[in-house]
């Protein structure tokens, strides 16, 4: 019998060791910084297929979660009374209302704003030229 268990406990390793790891589950901090991401990515689409005008007049939508003044820009995004005819621009609040409750109240200990440029909100920055 004692082989036998060590037969299977050797081919219960040997399984474990050939499936892939578990991922851990989302911190606060992954899950705001996809969720930003992805609202950042959406705004960009709808203002490139500019479903309707009042697609243009939308207050612009790049957010960085290390910046403190993206709870305005959060805010305020969704508070803008336009466009409510749109279905994508509704997605998009009920995205923006989303992240600004888990800043606010599931991860308000756990993130570290690095700056309150409200400026670097409204001009994102080009992402880093690669010298080959």
């Amino acid at each position: 019998e004692l082989p036998t268990m060590k037969m299977l406990l050797l081919l219960l390793a040997l399984l474990s060791a050939a499936l892939p790891a578990s991922t851990a589950p989302p911190t606060c901090y992954s899950r705001v910084l996809s969720l930003s991401k992805e609202i950042t990515e959406s705004f960009r689409e709808l203002q490139t297929s500019k479903t309707d005008s009042c697609v243009e007049t939308l207050p612009r939508l790049y957010l960085d979660i290390h910046n403190y003044c993206v709870l305005a820009k959060l805010r305020d995004f969704v508070a803008y009374p336009g466009c409510d005819r749109v279905a994508e621009v509704n997605e998009l609040k009920e995205k923006a209302r989303s992240l600004y409750t888990i800043l606010i109240s599931y991860c308000r200990r756990d993130l570290v704003f690095l700056t309150d440029d409200c400026n670097a909100l409204d001009i994102p920055m080009s992402p880093p030229i690669e010298h080959s």
